[in-house]
């Protein structure tokens, strides 16, 4: 995949083994035999002598992620590489001489002098995009706002390259609907004579450091914007893969063909917000299943006594039994899936609120 970054080259000595790795920053598939460690330092200090001779192309991606060319009036080469790598630069270079220092998510939340990275391929709409770019290129069209519409239009991402660059390298921003005006509606001032305004749209670009791709590593600037732009929080993710884990430890389970817990959970964000309240060990394989054949929801068997998932309906079934979000009336009889449940606490007793009021 052409997925490039102006990074050094690590002796075969100094390579770390994917055994060693953070665990974010492993492929769900465990294939990153071939993964290497982006030093961020070193992509910064090698810029800097082919700052102002870089090739920078521009693309739109819109909220389906596809992806659009922009044409570009020979004016604005100037103004690239201020607005899509100056300020990153800046962080990274004053960050190395105040002591910034990079972390996988799984290893701590966001803090100063702290810049967090994830993988590539933790971030399917990242992969998704960059599909087009690598595969696609041929397909890629024009962005024109008459057929397009600027109001899909959910980031730009820049491709940044130079000769004496072994590769290429990623910006990516978001590009809030706040920031676009349309020519229907907008109104320019000149000479102090507000006048109709004479364009398409007009879109400000933000000069803030977002997301930053060198290879396979994604450096994250600002979480939000990761989240806004390519659907990925990066936390949740983290805490979801630990309770898949745990689940795997836990519960014996038989899926079909290809498929695996971390494939089926992708992308279904309501699944994974109930995996981070789930407690795998708080119950075994074979009271879930009892319980399964007392509310009648089918789960499978294997000869082996494994459960079956043989897709993602299996695996909601599985989970919802899990976060006990199945439940049969004692006054009706009907049985119900609980799309949200709120602990009931004790009342306290009078001994008790007494003391608290006197407290």
């Amino acid at each position: 995949m052409d997925t490039d970054s102006a990074v050094l080259e690590v002796p075969e000595s100094e390579r770390i083994e994917a055994n060693e790795l953070p665990a974010d920053i492993l492929a769900p598939s465990a294939a990153a035999k071939n993964y290497q460690e982006s030093d961020v330092f070193a992509w910064a200090n090698n810029l800097v002598q082919f700052k102002d001779e870089l090739k920078i192309e521009l693309f739109l991606i819109n909220k389906n992620y596809v992806v659009y060319k922009t044409n570009l009036g020979a004016e604005l080469n100037k103004q690239l590489e201020p607005i899509f790598i100056d300020e990153m630069l800046e962080y990274v270079l004053n960050g190395a001489a105040e002591g910034l220092i990079v972390r996988g998510f799984e290893e701590a939340e966001a803090e100063s002098k702290v810049l967090q990275r994830t993988l590539l391929d933790n971030v399917e709409k990242l992969k998704e995009t960059l599909n087009w770019i690598n595969h696609q290129s041929s397909e890629i069209e024009m962005f024109v706002e008459e057929e397009h519409d600027f109001k899909r239009i959910k980031g730009i991402m820049a491709k940044v390259s130079h000769p004496q660059m072994k590769k290429s390298f990623y910006t990516f921003k978001v590009l809030p609907q706040s920031s676009i005006m349309r020519g229907k509606t907008g109104w320019m001032l000149r000479s102090g004579k507000f006048m109709g305004f004479d364009a398409d749209a007009a879109v400000r670009i933000p000069t803030d450091p977002q997301l930053l791709l060198l290879d396979q590593d994604l450096y994250v600037f600002n979480q939000t914007k990761l989240k806004q732009l390519f659907s990925y929080d990066a936390k949740e993710a983290s805490i979801a893969r630990s309770k898949i884990a745990e689940i795997e430890a836990n519960f014996r389970l038989s899926f079909d063909g290809d498929n695996t817990l971390q494939t089926l959970i992708k992308d279904k964000k309501s699944l994974i917000k109930k995996l981070q309240k789930i407690v795998p060990g708080a119950v075994r394989q074979e009271e879930l299943l009892q319980h399964a054949e007392d509310l009648e929801i089918e789960l499978m068997q294997d000869e082996a006594g494994a459960i079956i998932i043989m897709d993602d309906k299996d695996l909601a079934k599985f989970i919802n039994l899990m976060n006990d979000d199945y439940h049969e009336s004692a006054l009706t009889g009907q049985r119900y899936e609980i799309i949200k449940k709120k602990l009931l606490k004790p009342e306290e007793d009078e001994e008790t609120k007494l003391l608290k009021e006197v407290l």
